[in-house]
């Protein structure tokens, strides 16, 4: 159930306007997804498989995939009028170059303000330094605007992964719905198991400092679900929060409500990018590419890397000669490693597979996906 802190009235009547800030902002909104129609692709982005249901964990999208996330909590009163009230939280997202995510989040039944029940949130998310890439953890920063609360919000997170076990941890700067230019702060934390490639349970915490009257510790507790053969993932969840933006994650109320969130990606170069053309035909068993290592181990130094959302993760890699590749499969849909000039391919990697190639020669060698041709990549050695 909706609370409403009647202080809240006098922020919202000082507003005489509001609707005057919605179209600048809802255009700012379009031109960042069309910006995404001539992003190349490239850096990994996560699923719901790496983050609990209330934090980000310095989460960013592959540059020219659009990201549709539909997170539905319902809660139902008592007797006797019994009724389930739906908040659902929209997000329209599309990734960027240099690991940047923009988008917005709209709530149409928000508890943050009164006279705004369709709160929303246009943020802008930047990945600072990522595990995956060397660093000792990922480290990322939001700033978001929102229209109930009338003001700009900011996070920073960082998470590291353990093996299964990826650990996050997020401190808001937030503005004060209640009392225009004032500030408040907040902190969360949480992280994900996972129970296997498909599965994992998730979990997370956040408290304002100096928790006013009605504002409880939010929570959320999740299963995440990764549909197999596709890009998309499922979570379902419990919380005592309400909207999925700073504001609405950052304070819990006393009803829990239970909902789920459903992942759609769009990467737009399977439909704008280069059709599937047929791949070089392997050589038979008896006579297998040159370089490949399948079961014997490396005598150079090897380097890792893998495919994520189908992106290759790093698509550019730069080796000695003589050094090993090493791909691991991390998507939920089978790729290949196909050098286009037909020097070496993989076959089917399937979802959790692993497959390497021996660099002997210098050279520059571009690779791609059979099944996914806007999935690019190249291997430089010196």
């Amino acid at each position: 159930m909706s609370r409403i802190h009647p202080t809240r009235r006098a922020r919202a009547a000082r507003r005489d306007n509001p609707g005057g800030k919605v179209i600048p902002i809802r255009r700012a909104a379009l031109a960042v997804l069309l910006a995404a129609l001539a992003a190349p692709a490239g850096a990994r982005a996560q699923s719901l498989l790496d983050r609990p249901p209330n934090l980000s964990g310095a989460w960013v999208g592959n540059p020219g995939t659009l990201y549709f996330h539909f997170l539905h909590r319902f809660s139902s009163s008592p007797a006797p009028t019994r009724k389930v009230a739906n908040v659902p939280t929209f997000t329209v997202a599309a990734g960027l170059p240099y690991r940047m995510t923009a988008g917005l989040h709209y709530a149409t039944n928000s508890a943050l303000a009164p006279g705004f029940p369709n709160e929303w949130e246009l943020w802008g998310r930047h990945q600072l330094f990522s595990q995956d890439r060397g660093a000792p953890a990922d480290l990322g920063a939001q700033v978001a605007f929102n229209n109930a609360a009338n003001g700009v919000d900011g996070e920073v997170s960082v998470a590291r992964r353990f093996a299964g076990l990826r650990l996050v941890a997020s401190g808001r700067v937030l503005s004060d719905p209640m009392e225009a230019g004032a500030r408040r702060y907040a902190v969360a934390g949480g992280g994900t198991l996972k129970i296997s490639r498909y599965f994992a349970v998730a979990g997370d915490v956040a408290t304002l400092q100096e928790r006013r009257e009605g504002e409880e510790v939010a929570w959320s507790a999740g299963l995440h679900l990764a549909i197999p053969q596709t890009p998309h993932s499922l979570s379902l969840q419990a919380s005592n929060s309400n909207a999925y933006t700073l504001q609405g994650m950052s304070f819990g109320g006393e009803d829990v409500r239970y909902g789920f969130e459903f992942t759609v990606p769009l990467t737009l170069a399977r439909w704008f990018g280069p059709r599937a053309v047929a791949g070089p035909v392997p050589p038979p068993p008896s006579a297998p590419v040159a370089g490949s290592t399948p079961a014997a181990a490396p005598a150079g130094p090897v380097t890792r890397a893998g495919m994520r959302n189908f992106a290759y993760t790093p698509a550019r890699i730069e080796i000695p000669a003589g050094s090993t590749v090493e791909w691991t499969n991390g998507d939920q849909m089978a790729h290949t490693v196909t050098a286009t000039s037909g020097a070496f391919d993989s076959g089917l990697i399937q979802p959790g597979a692993r497959w390497s190639h021996t660099f002997s020669e210098a050279g520059t060698y571009d690779f791609t996906c059979t099944p996914h041709p806007f999935m690019k990549g190249v291997v430089i050695v010196r």
